[in-house]
């Protein structure tokens, strides 16, 4: 456990008699959930990680070409499950998260009771054939990936407002994540992030879902929220009434309450 644990920084808190475990999106890390920690482990056993590429020693762990792809994630994430955990367990994950559990629990179903997806989303790009509706356009990605690649701390500085979507000292804190990484390596993660379509995977979930869906978000359009739901067998929509994409930052309360009328609570200390 601990060498699976060590490479992703992680962390086990609490003892709750169920795992909940929590995956931050693109531009965090684990410090993301620091507004919801003292709640979780209050009622469950908490693994906390950083994805490859994100966090202290981020960059060590990347591949690009395991990570070239979120299949590199799910596989990530399959192995820590494994190791971590000795029976199905919750999982919530934010953003790009949300579909890296998807894809984790598509090929090992059997290691997740429930997934829980935080402003996620299967395709970013809009597909007016089909009327998808993702929320941007290939013309606005590559000015975003030319706006990396040119000026990176320039980037950060116009793009983390956009993002947190309120004022708030979360924006501090996700500028300070997002600049911390490499790069080379945040442009890759996110052309494979902002060019993944995974709409093709939804039908074949069998692990019940409850997608909590910001109602204002500039990455992740409402509309998306609803896709997953209608895609998705057996799962559940619900509609924060917050503005931005880290909810969880940002409106930690009321990302509390959303997870309390969907999730087992049993008091268990800390």
């Amino acid at each position: 456990m601990q060498t699976v644990l060590a490479r992703h920084n992680g962390r086990i808190l609490g003892n709750g008699p169920v795992t909940l475990v929590l995956a931050h999106g693109y531009g965090t890390d684990q410090s993301a959930w620091d507004r919801l920690l003292p709640w979780a482990t209050r009622h469950f056993r908490v693994v906390l990680f950083d994805l490859a590429g994100c966090g202290p020693g981020g960059a060590d762990l990347f591949d690009p070409r395991r990570h070239g792809s979120l299949y590199g994630f799910a596989d990530d994430l399959v192995a820590l499950v494994e190791t971590c955990c000795d029976r199905p367990c919750l999982y919530l994950g934010h953003s790009v998260s949300g579909m890296v559990g998807a894809l984790a629990a598509i090929a090992r179903p059997d290691l997740f009771d429930r997934l829980l997806l935080l402003a996620g989303s299967p395709r970013y790009l809009n597909d007016p054939d089909s009327g998808y509706v993702g929320g941007f356009d290939q013309p606005a990605l590559d000015g975003l990936y030319a706006a990396m690649a040119t000026n990176f701390s320039t980037w950060v500085a116009g793009f983390a407002p956009l993002v947190v979507g309120v004022e708030h000292p979360a924006l501090q804190e996700f500028s300070r994540t997002l600049f911390s990484m490499r790069p080379d390596i945040a442009l890759a993660i996110a052309r494979t992030i902002f060019q993944s379509d995974l709409r093709g995977i939804i039908g074949r979930l069998t692990v019940p879902a409850v997608i909590l869906q910001p109602a204002e978000d500039m990455a992740v359009p409402l509309a998306v929220g609803h896709y997953l739901q209608q895609a998705w067998p057996g799962s559940t929509l619900d509609v924060i009434p917050t503005r931005g994409h880290l909810p969880h930052m940002t409106a930690a309360d009321q990302v509390r309450a959303a997870l309390e009328r969907h999730l087992p609570l049993v008091d268990a200390g800390v």
